[in-house]
């Protein structure tokens, strides 16, 4: 019917400036490919960095009514998304939660999100902080490495790298949080934004050349977080 689904690449955004490639300076010339009649709409998308399910629409009362299931489903304490990740490490537990705040906090000239253990009352009131929810399930493990199915209950930038950090197993290729988790003798541990500045993420030999890349290669290591599945009414 109206809906299309598209597999986004990682690091390609779904808006852009004018001039820029982006998926939404891509529509027009996908509806005319499609012999569509009407305008596309994203009704869904995996953030920039990710991977995965693209979920387009040419209805705009189709799209909103699946945004609006979406937002309502995970108040329900339903989880209508799930990814999939390759994790640096594999969580201790097969299963489980990761309930956490998060926030954006300027670290000199950027901006990223980190975690909020214990959130105040007032913080939470003026919305300064969120509190995020992922259900995670260790689907497969080998070389080191997990295969980890994440499933969101909330929505919040880069929420799903830094609850992998907080399991002490990074997404591979995270570039941004990576380097909170620091080892000694071998044990993971968290370490605060404040004292891990972010780095190109380190991996140990033997995993680089399974992936068959240099030390120089990997700043270009993306991001392997994927959108695998999205519930529909």
């Amino acid at each position: 019917g109206a809906l299309l689904a598209l597999s986004k690449p990682p690091g390609f955004p779904i808006l852009g400036r004018p001039g820029d490639l982006s998926l939404d300076a891509l529509l027009p010339a996908l509806r005319r490919r499609l012999g569509l009649a009407a305008d596309l709409h994203v009704v869904k998308a995996p953030a920039r960095e990710y991977s995965g399910l693209v979920l387009l629409s040419s209805c705009y009362h189709t799209t909103k009514k699946l945004q609006q299931f979406f937002t309502n489903a995970r108040q329900r304490g339903q989880y209508p998304a799930t990814y999939h990740a390759i994790t640096m490490g594999v969580p201790a537990e097969v299963e489980g939660e990761i309930c956490t705040g998060l926030r954006w906090q300027q670290q000199g000239d950027r901006a990223m999100v980190v975690p909020v253990p214990a959130p105040g009352h007032r913080s939470l009131a003026r919305k300064d902080v969120k509190i995020t929810l992922t259900r995670y399930r260790v689907l497969s493990a080998a070389g080191g490495c997990g295969l980890l199915q994440l499933q969101p209950r909330t929505a919040f930038p880069e929420q799903l790298q830094v609850h992998l950090t907080l399991l002490l197993c990074p997404a591979l290729g995270d570039h941004e949080h990576s380097s909170h988790v620091g080892r000694v003798l071998g044990v993971p541990f968290f370490l605060t934004p404040e004292t891990a500045p972010t780095r190109t993420q380190v991996l140990d030999e033997e995993l680089l050349s399974q992936l068959g890349l240099s030390p120089g290669q990997l700043h270009h290591l993306p991001l392997h977080i994927h959108l695998q599945e999205l519930v529909l009414p």
